[in-house]
């Protein structure tokens, strides 16, 4: 055994790795390093629309988390439809770009009797995804019940439950407005939860 140990104390890496292999850690110390950085949590939840998208950041942990930002991404009725995505896409890069997100977390498309509606909010949908995918950020789908169970521990809780909840959570002074950016909200905190 003794002969075995100096053979590995020859290179400081190996020893580094047998130590933490005997720990039954098979991981090497960079990328225990890694995992040791602090850098924080960053969660974009999106409520996904067409004429309006929800979004809002929260950074932080669960019970140490902040809202930095919350609104709506609004487009025009009057735009053509390729006009309206290349404005979603515009400002949900932008974003991106200022908060840095680690995690998307988004809704799964609800689909209704409006089929019309359905394919637009699909393709806005795609749009968050296919940016996401373009800043390689890891994304966390959610059903409305999902995020619902997540904040109010009811996944039957009406609007009115979520947002009530979402604003004592953040302890944010009233609740987001409007509606999809109080959505949103609740979608990040849920994503952040897991």
């Amino acid at each position: 055994m003794r002969k075995h140990m100096k053979k590995w104390r020859r290179s400081p890496t190996r020893w580094r790795i047998w130590m933490m292999c005997r720990r039954c850690l098979r991981i090497s110390s960079r990328v225990l390093a890694n995992r040791m950085n602090t850098t924080p949590k960053v969660t974009l939840g999106i409520d996904p629309g067409y004429d309006r998208m929800g979004y809002a950041v929260i950074v932080g942990d669960v019970g140490q988390e902040t809202l930095l930002d919350v609104g709506c991404i609004q487009t025009e009725k009057t735009d053509t439809h390729a006009k309206r995505l290349s404005v979603i896409a515009r400002e949900v890069r932008g974003l991106f770009d200022t908060h840095h997100p680690t995690r998307l977390a988004i809704e799964t498309l609800f689909f209704s009797n409006n089929q019309t509606t359905a394919l637009a909010v699909a393709e806005a949908r795609g749009v968050v995804l296919a940016i996401a995918g373009a800043f390689t950020v890891e994304v966390i789908e959610l059903g409305p019940g999902q995020v619902k169970q997540s904040v109010t521990g009811n996944g039957a809780a009406d609007k009115q439950q979520v947002q009530e909840m979402i604003k004592r959570i953040l302890h944010l002074k009233e609740i987001p407005k409007p509606d999809d950016a109080a959505d949103a909200a609740a979608i990040a905190w849920a994503g952040l939860v897991g």
